[in-house]
């Protein structure tokens, strides 16, 4: 049985385990994948969705450690501790998800280092996947969102990225002063349908963007999707794995040949 199929559990225990001992509970960093099987337990529950709602009673969302994660987590409140305040307190001194920022310690011995250098680094130390949210990079530099408990052992381990020594410490999620490039990118769509848009963007035929929406690659707001004809709304953001993310504005004007020129914004 593959581990999705203990997720819904996991999720629903978890729950319980706040409700009875009010105490704050969450989950690990979950996929596109999991935070739809856990937005899809509060819809069947009638008390929400992912972006708030509540299981077995219990107030809970999905978290990253800041506002355009990907991978993020299900928190689940007790009683005496509200969302607003949560978010709050995890900017300044995080319970949950800690934030590490990872610098050369010689700039101009330092490799020119990708997402993939980090997460490959990570990954040597033993580190499950699920236990490292975002990774967001800056010429040789990134901050790396990761569970709480694990971040002393990565800043004490994590010494060396590629050929690169590096340097790792714990700052609030509050100081990463990373945040992703948006690049401009217009162009023209039968429509404003995903896949249509997401061929656009990601420069892919329409047929193999929609065999990779129907093979759960896709997603719109952290939200799985995986019908190619979904209509888009601007402002929305979507995440093709493998391939990047993009934020969509919207339509620009319609062709002489009646066709939509739309306008995305890379995350580069």
């Amino acid at each position: 049985m593959d581990d999705k199929d203990f997720l819904p559990g996991r999720l629903t225990d978890l729950a319980r385990r706040t409700q009875y001992s009010d105490y704050m509970t969450h989950s690990a960093f979950l996929d596109p994948a999991g935070q739809l099987t856990f937005d899809r337990l509060l819809r069947r529950e009638g008390t929400g969705s992912s972006e708030g709602g509540a299981l077995e009673g219990v107030p809970c969302f999905l978290y990253g450690g800041f506002s355009d994660a990907e991978r993020r987590a299900a928190v689940f409140l007790p009683s005496y501790l509200d969302r607003e305040t949560f978010l709050l307190q995890e900017q300044e001194d995080p319970q949950v998800i800690s934030c590490l920022e990872i610098l050369p310690l010689q700039e101009k011995f330092a490799d020119d280092l990708s997402h993939r250098d980090f997460l490959g680094a990570l990954m040597h130390l033993g580190i499950e996947r699920e236990q490292i949210g975002d990774i967001l990079t800056r010429d040789s530099g990134a901050c790396v969102y990761v569970m709480k408990d694990i971040a002393p052992f990565i800043a004490g381990e994590l010494t060396r990225v590629r050929h690169t020594v590096v340097m790792v410490r714990e700052i609030p999620p509050s100081k990463c002063q990373i945040r992703p490039v948006l690049e401009e990118k217009t162009g023209s769509v039968a429509s404003e349908r995903l896949d249509c848009v997401t061929a656009m963007a990601f420069k892919l035929s329409r047929t193999a963007a929609a065999k990779l929406i129907e093979g759960e690659k896709a997603a719109i707001d952290g939200r799985l999707v995986t019908d190619p004809d979904e209509r888009l709304l601007p402002g929305q953001k979507i995440s093709l794995r493998g391939y990047g993310k993009c934020l969509y504005e919207g339509p620009v004007h319609r062709t002489k040949k009646d066709r939509l020129m739309v306008r995305v914004f890379l995350y580069r």
